[in-house]
């Protein structure tokens, strides 16, 4: 059996160091359907719902690529965690985290990762994580 779309993940496999969220929820636009004049927002192609997204450092230093947008379907933007004392950056953690890979083609072709997500939240405090190396407040 091929795999097709989406793959799930735990937030733990996808980010074991943990996620920061660096900039705010932004609604995708759906360039195909937007004009200069009139922005369109992107709707999920399985849900029909609207579709936001948030730029993620991940916080593991083996980490390949650092920055990766998540995107979320739902009827209203998903509000991000209230940003901890001390901290530059909004710890958080998604539910019902996917990826899609898919080809990067160019001069050094190379498998890159689409990540989608059912909500956002702040992290357990059951699960401390130590803020990303040379991250400081």
């Amino acid at each position: 059996m091929a795999v097709n779309g989406r793959i799930s993940v735990s937030f733990a496999d996808a980010f074991p160091k943990g996620a920061y969220a660096v900039g705010e929820m932004e609604p995708v636009i759906n360039f195909d359907a937007s004009t200069k004049e009139n922005k369109v927002q992107a709707l999920d192609k399985e849900s029909g719902l609207p579709v936001w997204s948030v730029e993620v450092y991940d916080a593991d230093p083996e980490a390949r690529t650092k920055s990766v947008k998540v995107k979320i379907a739902a009827r209203v933007e998903p509000a991000l965690p209230d940003a901890q004392p001390g901290l530059p950056f909004r710890a958080v953690e998604f539910d019902g985290l996917a990826v899609t890979p898919y080809l990067v083609t160019g001069e050094r072709p190379k498998i890159a990762y689409s990540y989608r997500a059912s909500g956002v939240h702040a992290p357990s405090k059951a699960t401390p994580r130590p803020a990303p190396a040379g991250m400081s407040a």
